[in-house]
């Protein structure tokens, strides 16, 4: 049995998590059995949900008491902290969105995986959704020229900002491209801010994109959406997230593990931070 234990209960993905590993027994073999987090309404409504009776103050704390981590924590710049206790036990560990949320701290939970051997995995649930399917290039559509990913996310966001929702844009908008590496220090980022919007414009690999984030309101949430300029076609799709939107990368965890032998490269991993990081610099630096 693989003992896995959830780290940043606070968010919802992890009553995601609770329901597919105990309650409904996807993955057999695998079960979610310890909570940090200390004693709290949530953890024990969570407890109550998957059956767990482990619940610890800490990450730290988890110890030989689980195999593998989940670390769903709603800043991303507590991932690090987070994750490091697993990681540097050689444990492997799934990080819910965004990997981390500066560069700083990708690389260095990439350096620790690399070091003890764990296992890292991390994706935003948009890489998985049916429509990404549809920007694929054909004979027909030809190169892709222009991607504009849109979506929802608060750049003044108390959970490091652009990056709680703002992660969804740039890892679709690299899983259209086909996923390419992005070196630190290798973009230029022109972006506008107005009232509730932000608008970025950069270059990857050749391809001009845009990314658009909309401050959610009070029952204001634009969908996530984008539209490729082909050489010949327009492609717009919805991005859809289904009430499972978490299962994806659960299995693609899931199946890391088994095999022993992450999902992704380190730079994959690291390329979505590199750039978003970007566009959050390139921000701050017009609003001085």
């Amino acid at each position: 049995m693989l003992r896995i234990g959830l780290i940043g209960t606070e968010n919802s993905h992890i009553t995601h998590f609770t329901r597919f590993l105990n309650v409904e027994e996807r993955h057999p073999g695998a079960r979610a059995t310890a909570l940090v987090g200390g004693d709290s309404p949530r953890n024990r409504e969570l407890a109550e949900l998957g059956g767990i009776d482990l619940v610890v103050d800490a990450p730290e704390d988890l110890g030989d008491q689980v195999d593998a981590g989940i670390v769903s924590t709603r800043d991303g710049g507590k991932h690090l902290a987070h994750a490091r206790p697993l990681l540097e036990a050689g444990k492997p560990v799934l990080v819910d969105k965004p990997l981390a949320a500066s560069v700083e701290d990708a690389q260095e939970l990439l350096a620790i995986a690399q070091r003890t051997g764990a296992v890292l995995v991390s994706s935003s649930a948009l890489r998985f959704v049916p429509e990404i399917a549809h920007f694929s290039p054909t004979a027909h559509t030809g190169a892709l020229r222009h991607l504009h990913v849109v979506g929802s996310a608060d750049p003044d966001s108390e959970y490091a900002g652009l990056f709680f929702y703002g992660i969804h844009h740039v890892e679709a908008a690299l899983e259209i491209l086909g996923n390419p590496v992005v070196e630190p220090g290798s973009l230029e980022v022109a972006v506008h801010r107005e009232g509730d919007t932000v608008v970025a414009h950069l270059v990857v690999q050749g391809v001009a994109v845009t990314l658009t984030f909309v401050t959610p309101g009070d029952g204001t949430k634009v969908p996530f959406h984008a539209t490729a300029v082909t050489e010949n076609a327009v492609i717009a799709h919805e991005l859809t997230l289904s009430n499972d939107y978490n299962a994806p990368a659960l299995a693609e965890f899931l199946t890391a593990v088994e095999h022993d032998r992450p999902s992704r490269s380190p730079a994959e991993l690291l390329s979505p931070v590199v750039m978003l990081s970007a566009v959050a610099a390139a921000l701050e630096g017009s609003e001085r």
